[in-house]
């Protein structure tokens, strides 16, 4: 099978090229020193997965000398980024692929040991960029395991049988019940303020406080009590959720996991009872091509401009049935690849092609999902745009001639910080494109949420009740750029002599200002409105964590992640800021 994927003008302009992307490429390896985001079961290197339906087991083992990133050695079932690559892996497979799975049960073959968190090396080593982005990364995945249990039916079980620290006591907390193994020395801690100087970075005190509702001050002695807290303490602390004895626990989590699993059915949250109602969704490997300057999927396009600091998405609508599935995860990908392996490219230009009526015809399954495969598209949809949100990049869509913003495509342009749309024609070109519209459906009203637990639409209109019933009233039907800007849904309207230097100069603008003081903007104007426990967990990260994180007192040479495990204590600076 050859997928076809177009070579745009750097500003639209339509196909100059069309690029073949061969099936032999479709598990291509990444350009040496790059992350790559793919992974399947059958190699994963540190986590061991069976399914002995209705139950699935996710076992932590994690190879001591498996770091994906430097010279650090994975001690008890501590992880870097690899580890949790194959994790978002398994959590998605098990979501689309394994419909008979009620209830996963997460758990560590390491005898005596659950996790040990984040390996401390690998933080002490990484820069702060790394740091950052793999806090975030993680913390997606565990949102994307929280989702799961609320909107899939998809419930989780750690079952504890050791010392679980850190990273690794956020990843029970992320499950919807936490079996403790109740032997006299296991703990569950969170000690990155006492032994560290930074905090749990992937919203553990945001779960203590919002999700377990352990009360503030118990709260405040458990985040600093390196040692943790154990058995009956942990238990009426609201810590964890169960104990068993040593003899008792193996036969306690299948009990407990298998209760779980009876609870509901996969099905019950919102996929209906259609023709794929429990059919599973195979999710193959993706078709990608790597160049020195782009990356190219089937439905999917990327141009790097590095001397630009810029990068142009396209996204190819299709009338292909496996289109929304297959769109979504490669924009995904993309944008992972973006955040992890392009981190100079600070600007992102959204683009559309194809034609509108192939993405209607998706819309609807999109919108009101009618079984197993349907619903867990839309919510990798939603969950795609979600990570595009939260990607510290200035993000501008184009509306143009050819252009397919229309339902779940027109999500991006209304995730964008600014959105152009061409007033009229290409008046130059020889065979110029009727002008460029925009269409909402019923997919931009409802499913699509963002972070803050409301939709781009609402978000955009936030305080503005008549300026969001004026736009939803426009619903299917195609608005051009006249009615755009009078509905308020894009910021300007050039002309075709205009268009270029419009766009050139937005992105060179962009280029000029300081990257951190973009990302923190964007952050504050990109999610109005309510506060949720996933925005109070990445603001938290984007704003305190990421400061945290290159004091000297963190990361300085006698900072206490450089000092960890040397014997020596950290020296820290006293003033407070």
């Amino acid at each position: 099978m050859e997928a076809m994927t177009p070579l745009v003008h750097p500003f639209g302009r339509g196909y100059a090229s069309m690029v073949t992307i061969p099936a032999a490429d479709a598990a291509a390896p990444t350009r040496t020193g790059q992350i790559d985001f793919e992974r399947r079961p059958d190699r994963y290197r540190h986590w061991r997965l069976t399914i002995e339906p209705p139950l699935a087991r996710l076992r932590l083992a994690v190879d001591v000398d498996g770091g994906l990133l430097g010279d650090y050695e994975l001690k008890l079932n501590s992880y870097d980024i690899g580890v949790d690559i194959e994790l978002a892996d398994a959590v998605r497979r098990l979501r689309f692929e394994h419909p008979e799975v009620g209830c996963v049960i997460i758990d560590s073959a390491v005898e005596g040991v659950f996790c040990a968190g984040a390996n401390i090396r690998m933080l002490a080593g990484s820069d702060h960029g790394h740091k950052v982005n793999f806090c975030k990364f993680t913390n997606e995945t565990r949102l994307e395991m929280e989702e799961a249990s609320a909107c899939s039916g998809l419930k989780f079980l750690a079952a504890v049988n050791g010392p679980c620290s850190g990273g690794g006591y956020e990843l029970a907390m992320a499950c919807d019940h936490i079996l403790l193994i109740d032997d006299r020395s296991s703990a569950v801690s969170l000690p990155e303020v006492p032994l560290l100087g930074v905090l749990p970075g992937t919203g553990g005190l945001t779960r203590l406080t919002d999700k377990r509702h352990v009360r503030r001050d118990l709260a405040d002695v458990f985040a600093t009590k390196a040692e943790g807290v154990r058995g009956a303490d942990a238990l009426g602390q609201g810590l964890v959720d169960e104990l068993a004895s040593p003899s008792e626990f193996e036969a306690r989590v299948t009990e407990r996991a298998r209760a779980m699993a009876d609870e509901l059915s996969r099905t019950a949250p919102g996929a209906g009872a259609g023709p794929d109602a429990a059919e599973p969704a195979i999710l193959a490997p993706l078709q990608r091509l790597l160049e020195p300057d782009g990356v190219v999927y089937r439905h999917v396009r990327a141009e790097l401009d590095r001397p630009g600091q810029l990068a142009r998405i396209t996204v190819s609508a299709s009338a292909d049935p496996d289109w929304p599935l297959t769109a979504a995860r490669e924009l995904d990908d993309l944008t992972c690849h973006l955040r992890f392996n392009e981190t100079d490219l600070g600007t992102v230009v959204l683009r559309t092609v194809g034609d509108p009526a192939d993405v209607l015809v998706h819309d609807r399954a999109l919108a009101v999902p009618s079984g197993h495969r349907q619903l867990e598209t839309s919510l990798l949809w939603k969950r795609t745009l979600s990570r595009l949100d939260l990607t510290a990049r200035s993000l501008i869509a184009t509306i143009e001639p050819g252009s397919c913003f229309v339902g779940v495509l027109a999500e991006l342009a209304l995730a964008a910080d600014r959105t152009y749309m061409l007033d009229g024609i290409f008046e130059d070109d020889d065979d110029p494109l009727p002008p460029a519209v925009l269409q909402l459906t019923a997919v931009n009203t409802g499913p699509m949420t963002m972070a803050n637990g409301i939709t781009r639409l609402a978000s955009r209109f936030w305080g503005s009740p008549d300026g969001l019933s004026a736009a939803e009233a426009a619903l299917d039907r195609p608005i051009e750029a006249a009615d755009a800007a009078r509905l308020g849904l894009v910021t300007a309207t050039p002309d075709d002599l205009d268009w270029d230097d419009e766009i050139r100069l937005a992105v060179e603008e962009r280029a000029s200002f300081s990257p951190d003081a973009l990302t923190g903007m964007e952050a504050n104007h990109r999610f109005a409105g309510p506060e949720t426990m996933a925005t109070k967990i990445f603001g938290r990260l984007s704003a305190w964590q990421n400061w945290i994180f290159i004091r000297p007192n963190a990361s300085g040479p006698e900072g206490a992640l450089r000092r960890y495990g040397t014997g020596s204590r950290p020296d820290y600076g006293r003033a407070r800021t």
